[in-house]
């Protein structure tokens, strides 16, 4: 039962950590959106390069993402599970961005993501993040028009 317990706080320790950072990427808070990241995070993103190593790397990301929207940004997440385990952990889920971009255009997709986790001196960090969306094989092109 201790072990149920222990994982159970584990995994309501994560939510909370996705959650602030979900506030973060609505906010265009490029600190917030990075707090529980571990400095040598390793990020696989749906843009080049085919990584990203660092927590700098991943607020240089993240500035450049926020900064080609004009207003707010809408974002969730879907059918998110997560596993912890004594030290490490991982969670998945759909996520959607729904934003104007700097252009005038309007962004609304989905993409898969998986983030992996490790307790370091009692704290859960990211360790790797990983964005994906499919591709069409007939045509080369990303299905960015595909909804859960």
């Amino acid at each position: 039962m201790a072990a149920q317990s222990r994982r159970a706080d584990d995994e309501a320790q994560i939510l909370a950590l996705i959650d602030r950072q979900a506030d973060a990427i609505r906010a265009k808070d490029v600190e917030g959106s990075v707090a529980g990241y571990a400095p040598d995070v390793l990020l696989f993103d749906v843009v080049n390069p085919l990584q990203r190593v660092g927590s700098e790397a991943a607020k240089q990301r993240l500035a450049e993402w926020f900064a080609s929207f004009r207003g707010p940004i809408g974002y969730e997440l879907r059918d998110l599970r997560i596993a912890a385990g004594p030290d490490v952990a991982f969670a998945h889920s759909l996520n959607r961005v729904r934003a104007t971009t700097t252009g005038g255009g309007e962004l609304d997709m989905w993409w898969r993501a998986t983030s992996c986790y490790r307790k370091r001196a009692g704290e859960w960090l990211v360790t790797h993040a990983h964005a994906s969306v499919p591709f069409d094989a007939a045509s080369g092109q990303a299905s960015l028009d595909l909804e859960p």
